[in-house]
């Protein structure tokens, strides 16, 4: 919890270290001692170009953005070198011009030359209506004006690289691209597509190539014309020159080779992983596997920071001594991130999902429906439920996430009675025994008699935080909600007693329940006394 008039930006910074998932750390190589460290060698596109939210209608675009190797770069300035090798590239696609990005070209308003750029809005002749500054070049809603007829971004590029440039503008209808006052792309392209989010929010790239020189600014102006029906985003986007994949990786490998140890930081791309569709596969875009394992060959101790937003497949996760889950970090994702790796903040996050350690372990792969239905048979049996039943053990469960110290498990005290329908605490203690001051995060499942006959199904009933210094012992107190003891009736469409053993876990994962308990459920069968006695107090 923030201190009253905490500055936003510390406050972001701790969240991101709150809620970043230390998945494995073998031989205790984090945290990195910076005393110890020469050299950093930070590798992968996404330690540049971090990918800090997951785009659709909740996207916005910051005024500022830490990537994970400015924060190193900050961290260990002074004490050690950090080199930079973005290795094999996720994704060769453009992305919307954005200054804030460092994987694209510095960009500013050609009118007034603020970073961002300059979206107009013209009529039929040309003529302007309105014109406002932008941050991005992603416009998806542009201002409505009466007579507009055409939206046009317009920005002034200064390439860091010298090359064959990718430049594209998204949209249906009239498109038209222009590099320093030449047209290089003219047509009308119709509207092949009734997907709302492709329509509207994520309209396809046409794409033109043009060799631009590294430093020297240009002027870029993409233009679409406004037709009904096929809605009003319109994108301007650049990708750099391609390098060669072989040189790439060679680079990376040798960066490696030569450093203490070396941060490799690999994710998804907007095409893998977005709101509005589903995913085709758990696996990294292409290259980002044998970059790890190549990097992690030339140097054993290697970091991997995994920069998504859901589970991904993880082949190369027994080769890796330290992997951290960074998830969609946001704008204060490199400070936060360093941290963590340096020590001066645990991670603190648990997994609210379970990670399959093969993509065809995972309990539940037809999701595609058949003539407009789509049946959903696995009943209660959904998540760390669907894997405790399937027997198959997954990579990562659910409630999973390590710390930078020890814990040991103590004894479980609960009530041998309760009544259905009210809530109850259980005490479980635990002691620190590692090295530092640390936060563990005890977890509580129930499994009990069902109202149909099914086999018991484990779910999570509570949990409670603890903080305890080297050698401290500590209680946490766990409090279960009445529903823990009901089972919802289908038939009767209300929460009903079922009287009989509840069997509580305690520990802290769904895979990892050291302690447990066995507790009774007393009252009738049917509508529990407990939520009877809820509806007299309303």
């Amino acid at each position: 919890t923030a201190a009253p008039g905490a500055p936003p930006r510390a406050l972001l910074r701790r969240a991101v270290a709150a809620g970043t998932v230390l998945l494995r750390n073998d031989g205790e190589l984090l945290p990195l001692d910076p005393a110890r460290l020469r050299s950093v060698a930070v590798i992968g596109a996404h330690a540049a170009a971090v990918r800090i939210q997951g785009g659709g209608s909740a996207e916005v675009f910051p005024a500022s953005l830490v990537s994970p190797l400015d924060g190193i770069r900050a961290a260990l300035a002074g004490t050690a070198e950090v080199t930079y090798s973005p290795g094999l590239p996720p994704s060769a696609l453009p992305r919307p011009l954005d200054p804030v990005r460092t994987d694209g070209p510095p960009t500013r308003d050609p009118v007034s030359g603020e970073p961002g750029v300059l979206v107009r809005l013209l009529d039929a002749d040309g003529a302007e209506l309105h014109a406002e500054h932008r941050l991005s070049g992603r416009i998806v809603e542009p201002a409505r004006v009466a007579g507009a007829e055409t939206v046009e971004i317009r920005a002034l590029i200064r390439p860091r690289q010298e090359g064959e440039w990718t430049l594209a503008v998204g949209g249906w209808g009239p498109l038209s691209l222009a590099v320093a006052g030449r047209t290089l792309l003219s047509g009308t392209f119709p509207l092949d597509s009734d997907d709302p989010t492709r329509v509207h929010v994520a309209p396809p790239y046409r794409s033109v190539r043009t060799a631009l020189a590294a430093g020297e600014e240009v002027e870029v102006v993409a233009r679409r014309g406004l037709a009904p029906g096929t809605g009003v985003a319109t994108i301007l986007a650049a990708a750099p020159p391609l390098g060669d994949a072989a040189t790439a990786l060679a680079s990376a490998v040798a960066a490696a080779r030569d450093a203490d140890a070396a941060v490799v930081v690999v994710g998804t791309t907007e095409e893998s992983e977005s709101e509005g569709r589903d995913r085709d596969t758990l696996g990294l875009p292409d290259g980002q596997d044998a970059l790890i394992r190549a990097v992690v060959r030339a140097n054993p101790r290697t970091v991997v920071i995994l920069n998504t937003g859901g589970p991904v497949a993880l082949p190369w996760r027994a080769e890796v001594p330290a992997l951290l889950l960074a998830w969609f970090p946001g704008q204060e994702a490199g400070d936060g991130l360093a941290d963590v790796l340096f020590g001066h903040a645990e991670p603190g996050g648990r997994l609210p999902t379970t990670w399959a350690a093969a993509e065809e372990d995972v309990p539940v792969l037809r999701i595609r429906p058949e003539r407009g239905r789509l049946h959903y048979a696995e009943g209660p049996f959904i998540g760390y439920r669907a894997w405790l039943r399937s027997g198959t053990s997954p990579a990562y469960w659910f409630g999973h996430g390590l710390g930078y110290t020890g814990w040991s498990y103590g004894a479980m005290e609960a009530p041998s009675e309760v009544i259905a329908g009210r809530p109850f605490d259980v005490r479980i203690r635990l002691r620190n025994t590692g090295p530092r001051r640390g936060r563990e995060v005890v977890q509580l499942y129930a499994a009990g008699p069902s109202l149909t006959g099914e086999p018991p199904v484990r779910r999570l009933v509570g949990y409670a935080a603890v903080v305890a210094d080297p050698g401290e012992e500590v209680v946490a107190v766990v409090r279960v909600d009445g529903r823990a003891t009901e089972r919802w009736s289908m038939e009767r469409h209300r929460w009903e007693t079922v009287p009989g053993e509840l069997l509580l876990r305690g520990g802290r994962s769904a895979g990892d329940l050291p302690l447990s308990a066995v507790i009774t459920v007393s009252g009738p069968p049917g509508r529990s006394p407990g939520a009877a006695t809820e509806s007299a107090l309303r």
